[in-house]
């Protein structure tokens, strides 16, 4: 199968910050990319699929198999049956009475306007398509030390950090062709298992590269900084 970075892409620096989950490649496209087989089951969030995909499984998704989750499937834009719209309705309405969201907030959240047909999956190192976007998951330091090396790679036009529900940071990423940071949310948590002390960085296809170049940069002048910062407490103090 092609590599879809023409000089290979290069993942050796993400093994000196510790992450626990491989990033995921996402990309969005009209047919199933070749050579990858639909995924076995529907999961019952989209975001599922990301943890799938971290556990080192490649695989494509279609509308239909978004559909357990009403406001992930707004999200992709996923055309909703009349049941399912009426589930999203549903559902929105509850997290309304809970004070969880604003009724004047949902035509604003990032979603997908183009319909979705496919959506592929596969861990990053691995991966046989050209990701749209592609999803970092680890601790604070991990997202920190990622971040960095995205903002030296010209990834972030701005500081967007984002929070429910996390599925919307994919389409945010797509429409500013820009980096975006996210807490998650709780569904996210209990979809995929994402611990109390993690979040996300969702960083556009066309800039990994560039970003996973300027990890080695951030990572030592990190580890300098850190030694300047410590022996200047150890004075002050």
């Amino acid at each position: 199968m092609p590599n879809p970075f023409p000089d290979g892409l290069d993942v050796r620096a993400l093994s000196k910050i510790g992450l626990t989950s491989a990033p995921v490649a996402i990309a969005f496209l009209p047919a199933p990319p070749a050579g990858v087989s639909r995924v076995d089951r529907a999961a019952p969030a989209g975001c599922g699929y990301w943890k799938q995909a971290s556990e080192g499984q490649a695989f494509y998704t279609t509308a239909d198999d978004h559909a357990n989750c009403p406001v992930g499937a707004f999200t992709h834009g996923v055309t909703l049956s009349p049941e399912k719209g009426q589930e999203l309705q549903a559902l929105v309405g509850t997290m309304i009475e809970l004070k969880y969201l604003k009724g004047e907030e949902i035509p604003t959240l990032p979603h997908r306007t183009e319909p979705m047909a496919i959506a592929a999956y596969a861990p990053l190192a691995t991966a046989t398509f050209e990701p749209d976007v592609v999803v970092f998951r680890g601790n604070a330091r991990q997202i920190m030390l990622l971040w960095e090396a995205a903002h030296a790679a010209g990834a972030f036009t701005s500081g967007t950090v984002m929070g429910r529900p996390a599925c919307a940071m994919l389409p945010q990423a797509l429409d500013a062709r820009s980096g975006v940071a996210s807490v998650g949310c709780i569904g996210n948590r209990v979809y995929t298992g994402l611990g109390d002390d993690e979040l996300y960085l969702t960083v556009p296809g066309p800039r990994v590269q560039q970003t996973l170049d300027q990890l080695d940069t951030i990572l030592n002048a990190n580890a300098a900084l850190e030694q300047f910062h410590r022996q200047r407490a150890a004075t002050l103090s």
